[in-house]
């Protein structure tokens, strides 16, 4: 036998057990990519509303964004503290037909609020701040004004993220371009040409829960003070960038290389855009974000690995717990809301302006996740994508829906409710459609009743109750915080 023949009968079976080697890794990839193509088509076609009543049908993202009039969104799902998968769906521009893609930028709202959580935080692990010490030590340009409802006490940092700061100012509205942009101190005091009220005491601070726009705004001053960076620039360098948040940003108005990414807004009908597609939010740290499904779902990870001491890239695990920790109310942490679904918590916030519609939500254990951002005025949408997420993808004990028995009101019963109300700042009517009660306003939504003052709408894990004042006419409703909404006529 010749002595070459070991040494060729070797490279024979080298080169055999490498190209086994790369077709068996290639088989895998191959069912691992199918498996992920089948939990997406479950996932588009198993929406379901947060109550269950007569109708326990599921339905498709195609059927809900009909229902819903949602021109556009983009999800991004988290397993294991990876992204699994991110998938687009309709248009961002009707009009032109453009679609919606992974790396269509949206506005992000008041999910704008965790990111600011997170650049404040870190000022605070730098030691250039202290959370529980009076906002006023940190104001240098202008200084909250104190009075008599706050009792003497003193606001902190840690009542500004946590909502608990007991001031005015739910949300803001935005400005049109071509609109003259009001300075962050005209934002603060209520002055021309801010169309907001101004950011004041309206309880004492430390005892409720009370969701103030205004207080996050305050926290954006002080980072401004406190580093004497303009705001977007330092969130951008210390904490988007660190955080791999590479398309995100807070500028305001949107920096022109960065048009042809952004989605058009859309009113609640699907039809009426937002003028000029978007609005603008100098109010940055409450609302002023624009971002994707892919970056928000970098911080989620973030977030998940610092939490477990396996990553700071920008917060050590110490300050995440921080954040993460319900302070005073037991929901509301450092910029996020923590909520318990069986025996797990997750963080969680949503947002919208003005044509856009977005949430997110992460597992403090187990690395899962979802974003859903829509260019939609109308919400609903999201919380069934993510009842959805949380059905194929077996999170232990995550939906469980309310079971509710529904009745029909009298018209004469009906016509009791009917009329103009002010919620959480905004005009909305109920009005009378097709023999129901329907919300008429920003938000358009059917009234679902359980007793003839007690209703909820599916588009919101929430109970609502119809008040009466002494002459026994309705004046209102409550939620299930007891946040009293307001007849006008």
């Amino acid at each position: 036998m010749s002595k070459t023949f070991p040494f060729i009968l070797s490279i024979f079976i080298f080169l055999q057990n490498s190209i086994s080697s790369k077709i068996t890794a290639q088989t895998k990839k191959n069912i691992s990519k199918e498996r992920v193509e089948e939990k997406i088509i479950q996932v588009e076609n198993n929406l379901v509303p947060w109550v269950k009543n007569q109708d326990n049908s599921k339905y498709s993202i195609k059927e809900r964004m009909a229902k819903y009039n949602v021109n556009g969104l983009c999800i991004a799902v988290i397993k294991n503290y990876k992204i699994e998968w991110v998938k687009a769906y309709g248009w961002a521009n009707v009009q032109k037909k453009e679609p919606v893609t992974s790396k269509t930028l949206f506005q992000a709202g008041s999910i704008s609020k965790s990111l600011n959580g997170v650049g404040v935080l870190k000022l605070a692990q730098e030691k250039k701040l202290d959370m529980y010490t009076d906002i006023n030590d940190y104001l240098i340009s202008w200084k909250f004004p104190y009075d008599s409802v706050s009792k003497n006490k003193k606001i902190t940092i840690a009542n500004l993220l946590s909502h608990t700061a007991g001031l005015s100012g739910h949300g803001y509205s935005g400005y049109k371009k071509g609109q003259e942009i009001p300075s962050i101190y005209n934002i603060l005091d209520g002055t021309k040409p801010a169309n907001s009220e101004a950011v004041r005491s309206i309880s004492e601070p430390g005892k409720i829960s009370e969701y103030s726009g205004g207080a996050i705004t305050i926290s954006q001053l002080i980072v401004t003070d406190i580093t004497k960076k303009k705001y977007e620039d330092y969130m951008l360098n210390s904490v988007l960038k660190p955080l791999g948040m590479t398309q995100s940003f807070f500028d305001q108005p949107i920096p022109n290389g960065k048009l042809k990414l952004a989605a058009s807004g859309y009113l609640a009908d699907g039809i009426e855009m937002v003028e000029d597609s978007f609005y603008i939010y100098p109010e940055k740290a409450a609302a002023g974000l624009w971002t994707n499904s892919t970056d928000l779902a970098k911080y989620i990870i973030e977030t998940q690995l610092s939490l477990k001491g396996e990553s700071n890239k920008v917060l050590s695990q110490e300050l995440t717990k921080t954040r993460l920790t319900p302070y005073i109310d037991p929901e509301s942490g450092f910029g996020v809301f923590i909520k318990q679904k069986g025996d797990e918590k997750y963080f969680t916030h949503n947002g919208g302006t003005r044509g856009f519609i977005s949430e997110y939500i992460g597992s403090l254990e187990n690395g899962n996740g979802v974003v859903i951002m829509t260019n939609s005025g109308n919400p609903g949408i999201s919380s069934e994508i993510i009842n959805s997420v949380g059905i194929v993808y077996d999170w232990k004990d995550f939906y469980n829906p309310a079971i509710k028995k529904t009745i029909t009101l009298s018209n004469t019963e009906m016509q009791k409710y009917i009329g103009e109300y002010n919620w959480y700042g905004s005009p909305v009517s109920i009005i009378m459609k097709q023999n129901d009660l329907w919300f008429d306003g920003p938000v358009k939504s059917k009234l679902y009743f359980t007793s003839d003052l007690d209703f909820y709408i599916e588009e919101k894990e929430m109970n609502y109750k119809f008040t009466k004042d002494k002459n026994d006419l309705v004046d209102g409703f409550t939620d299930t915080r007891n946040v009293k909404v307001q007849k006008i006529k």
